[in-house]
């Protein structure tokens, strides 16, 4: 099998037609056709079904997809790494956390590319748990993640800070009279949080279910901006990073409870694999990121 095969492959599983996969590839229908004929030969499986104009992978496609992107993006790092040019190029693959994609990320992005313009960015979405597995199949170059502390002997953290976490309300919500709010404070008060999986949400959760609490959630989402709105809207009370919402509070369009309980653990971090190799791209972006976020804490 050869790169064009396993790219050929990929296009057609994100356009799910022959037809667009050959266009957006500059290839004629034919060789595209004959490229994928070439990889299930080789494989002896059937990796794509047509029915009339639709495109679906086989079981067998399914179980060669992740592959088939690794394999890509380790001959891209290839390309980048071996390479005469002393400026930084090729792809780097942030995973990230929606919340700091909104707060911390697109300065330094926007600095990042103002700097090192040859470097293609692709972002991966995810949390705490997606980044375990994202570093350790090599799905991303570096993570930068917002939650508890990712910890383990395969991961270098280059930086790591507290994040300061507020419960937070509408202006002239009850509980704003009270002088300080306990966990029993919350219980059948409605709750919007970000998605399952979301660790300073788990976190909370898992402190009202020390109280015997059970949380009434009625509005999850993994967008901050809906979040914001919603809470703000007087929907319910919500728990984001401070640094999230420094206009909202300054403008009094949101107000911060005081919550009785220690602090809730949550940490910004940017960590990679330790056998990841440090590209130019990688390593520039570290140095980056360390230099701005020391400054802007």
């Amino acid at each position: 099998m050869d790169l064009k095969q396993l790219n050929s492959f990929l296009m057609i599983c994100k356009l799910q037609s022959f037809t667009q996969a050959a266009d957006a590839l500059g290839y004629a229908q034919s060789t595209i056709t004959t490229q994928i004929k070439l990889l299930e030969n080789e494989l002896e499986v059937k990796l794509l079904e047509r029915m009339g104009k639709t495109v679906t992978l086989t079981q067998e496609g399914k179980k060669l997809l992740p592959y088939a992107k690794q394999m890509l993006k380790l001959a891209s790092e290839i390309k980048s790494n071996i390479s005469t040019e002393s400026d930084p190029s090729g792809v780097l693959t942030i995973g990230a956390a929606e919340s700091l994609c909104v707060l911390r990320l697109p300065e330094i992005l926007k600095e990042y590319r103002k700097l090192y313009p040859k470097v293609e960015i692709s972002l991966k979405f995810g949390n705490c748990t997606d980044f375990r597995y994202f570093l350790r199949d090599n799905v991303i170059d570096v993570a930068f993640s917002l939650g508890t502390r990712i910890e383990a002997d395969d991961f270098v953290t280059e930086i790591a800070f507290d994040e300061q976490m507020l419960l937070l309300t509408a202006p002239g919500h009850p509980l704003l009279n009270k002088e300080i709010i306990y966990p029993k404070d919350m219980e059948n008060e409605p709750l919007i949080l970000t998605e399952l999986g979301c660790s300073y949400r788990a976190v909370f959760e898992n402190i009202l279910s020390r109280y015997n609490i059970k949380p009434n959630l009625i509005l999850e989402t993994g967008s901050v901006q809906a979040i914001k709105q919603f809470t703000m809207s007087g929907l319910g009370i919500t728990l984001l990073p401070r640094v999230a919402v420094e206009d909202e509070l300054a403008q009094g369009r949101m107000v911060k409870l005081n919550w009785s309980e220690p602090n809730f653990g949550v940490v910004s971090q940017v960590l990679y694999h330790k056998d990841k190799w440090l590209s130019p791209a990688l390593k520039a972006f570290l140095k980056l990121s360390k230099d701005m976020l020391s400054k802007n804490r």
